[in-house]
């Protein structure tokens, strides 16, 4: 990966791809998973709760890795999975130690038909269909010409009786090219091996590289896209829209194209998210309308509107049926029911009351250069255009405040806010101005 980050802990749509078999191997039922790591322990405390730890000593192939899991194995069925195989199905798993179970055999291979299987162990089937050996071929000398031509390949998961594995493990050598401990070779050392065919070997694609990952995810996106569909979410262009695995979406919602919803994000039903819309970890409720907007890490209850080109950060909360308008930045606020923001306002640690109306420009200066304030606005308040709040300051119930007010104290419920300077004419100004530019004029 040429990365300083471990291969397994790459994000894909939204969670790191250890995440993504983990999760397909608990769905299949697993009563444990255990995740092998290596000295450094780089996936401690990065794994799902509940979720094993084993460490392998060295870097001694993936039969070392078994190895290092031995410990945690009882007697039951075990599944084996490669850590770098994120599309993997708990459908696939699934059928897979149902053909263990129904074969009686000792071991079973899940395997796959590529028309490119370079760098991929190679599956040697005995006539009467069983496997007679996974032949790797990392590097030359592995296998033969003859191995190599097979299309048939080792997808890298498997299903093993477990005091067959752990007997199998323990008189694992490294005899090949590499001088590591195969787990394929351990399939050597059982009486008989099965193997189940996938169907689509898209579910068994590995990551070596970030070309890999970037063709995974697109399988891994549509797979997201799929699924929100045929549960009722339109989603206008696909291609140009990205959707977090963790995000949930209601039914009769809209997505319009170019929008990227990430992280924990939940939305409800009957929302218009878009176009070009941004939301990461934040909560819509039901028919809420986002266009052209950014939002992080906030909450937005049924029936309000944001944008477009609105700026919501965290800790923002718009209540019920409330408004943030277009060129509108709103940060660690509680803004009430029905209150509208229409436009060009920031609004920074402030709590507004229910159907409050703040005029264009409206400003709640919070920082004074040490230490942020908070601002205090009340119900039903009407502030008008190009009017400051200095924080700490209250605004109460029913109040006025003035167009170009810098408010810093505060303003009773009821009454009507001015702080402005009182307007001066100067009669002629213009005449003499442009008197002091004319040129000198020859005598």
């Amino acid at each position: 990966m040429r990365s300083r980050t471990p291969k397994v802990l790459h994000d894909l749509c939204g969670q790191p791809m250890i995440a993504w078999p983990v999760a397909a191997a608990l769905a299949a039922g697993a009563g444990r998973v255990v995740v092998v790591d290596g000295p450094e322990r780089p996936l401690d405390g990065q794994l799902p709760e509940g979720v094993e730890l084993a460490v392998q000593p060295e870097p001694n192939g993936t039969g070392g890795a078994a190895q290092a899991a031995a410990a945690h194995l009882g007697d039951e069925p075990v599944l084996v999975l490669n850590g770098d195989v994120p599309l993997v199905t708990a459908e696939a798993l699934t059928a897979l130690l149902e053909a263990h179970a129904a074969d009686g055999a000792q071991a079973t291979v899940a395997s796959m038909e590529l028309d490119d299987p370079a760098g991929y162990g190679r599956v040697v089937r005995r006539a009467d269909g069983s496997v007679a050996r996974v032949v790797e071929t990392k590097v030359a000398g592995d296998a033969t010409d003859e191995e190599l031509a097979i299309r048939e390949v080792n997808a890298g998961v498997y299903a093993f009786d477990g005091r067959a594995l752990k007997d199998a493990l323990e008189r694992l050598t490294p005899n090949n090219a590499q001088g590591e401990l195969y787990l394929p070779a351990a399939l050597d050392l059982l009486d008989r091996v099965g193997a189940q065919r996938l169907d689509d070997p898209t579910l068994l694609l590995g990551v070596n590289d970030r070309a890999d990952l970037a063709q995974v995810r697109a399988l891994a996106q549509a797979r997201i896209h799929r699924a929100h569909m045929r549960a009722g979410v339109t989603i206008v262009d696909p291609a140009s829209t990205l959707i977090d695995v963790t995000v949930a979406i209601g039914a009769d919602t809209v997505v319009e194209p170019s929008c990227f919803l990430r992280g924990e994000t939940t939305i409800g039903e009957r929302c218009a998210v878009g176009p070009l819309t941004t939301l990461i970890d934040t909560a819509l409720g039901d028919e809420v309308r986002v266009p052209h907007s950014y939002l992080v890490e906030c909450e937005v209850r049924a029936g309000a509107s944001v944008g477009p080109f609105a700026y919501l950060r965290p800790g923002t909360l718009l209540r019920e049926r409330s408004k943030a308008g277009s060129f509108v930045e709103i940060k660690n606020s509680d803004i009430g029911e029905g209150t509208k923001v229409p436009h060009l306002s920031y609004i920074g640690d402030a709590d507004v009351g229910p159907n409050t109306n703040l005029g264009a420009a409206t400003i709640t200066a919070n920082y004074d250069g040490a230490r942020k304030h908070r601002t205090t606005i009340g119900a039903d308040v009407r502030t008008s255009v190009d009017t400051t709040l200095v924080a700490p300051v209250t605004i109460g119930d029913g109040a006025y405040v003035a167009a170009n007010s810098a408010i810093t104290e505060d303003v009773p419920p009821g009454a009507l806010g001015i702080a402005r300077p009182r307007q001066t004419n100067i009669e002629g100004y213009a005449e003499r101005k442009r008197a002091r530019k004319a040129p000198d004029t020859p005598s």
